[in-house]
């Protein structure tokens, strides 16, 4: 079994080589894992819409979150609901650094990522799951994405779950629209939707 212990003696275990920050950050989290000890890294990634807060979990990207929301709020969230084990670690969110820079710079239109879904359930995973399929492109309005979902009146729910998304951008809540073409709400704001869209070339 291990422990509190374990961690401490892999920080001083990284922290004995001659390393950076980054590195030793890298070393701790890399170490924290081996250990059983780490369930969630995360780290700070730019970009065009701000600082963005890429978490991960063993099985994949977990939460992508906006700069609108304060970083110690969003990582205080997530230890509650999946585990205070959370390291920075920007090594370990490298691909996802990777695939959204591309993704901004209009070189990547479908995303290559794992993902962690444990935050959905029920029809919210479900709405999700349909948004996610939605090319690089094209817009769906909340009814069309009820319906994928399995229950064509849901709309006004397919709402609130597409509010609740975990992980915008890569999972594009950003090309669901009301009918008729209004841009309908955005947990990054109506900017940040109009600026994907604008990239993607719908607006």
């Amino acid at each position: 079994m291990t422990t509190d212990i374990d961690l401490k003696r892999a920080v001083r275990a990284a922290t004995t080589a001659d390393l950076d920050l980054a590195e030793l950050g890298d070393a701790v989290s890399r170490r924290a894992a081996d250990a059983g000890l780490l369930d969630l890294a995360y780290a700070e990634i730019d970009s065009p819409l701000g600082p963005l807060l890429a978490v991960s979990t063993p099985a994949g990207l977990v939460h992508l979150g906006y700069p609108n929301r304060p970083r110690d709020a969003q990582l205080e969230q997530l230890a509650e609901r999946i585990s205070p084990r959370i390291v920075e670690a920007p090594g370990r969110l490298d691909e996802v650094r990777r695939e959204l820079d591309e993704y901004f710079a209009g070189r990547r239109h479908d995303f290559g990522l794992a993902l962690d879904w444990q935050l959905t359930a029920g029809f919210v995973r479900a709405v999700l799951e349909r948004t996610a399929a939605i090319p690089f492109g094209e817009t769906r309005t909340y009814g069309e994405v009820a319906a994928a979902a399995g229950s064509p009146r849901a709309f006004r729910a397919a709402g609130r779950a597409l509010g609740a998304n975990p992980i915008p951008i890569v999972v594009p809540c950003h090309r669901v629209l009301r009918s008729g073409g209004a841009l309908g709400g955005y947990g990054g704001g109506l900017d940040v939707k109009r600026e994907l869209l604008t990239l993607e070339g719908v607006l």
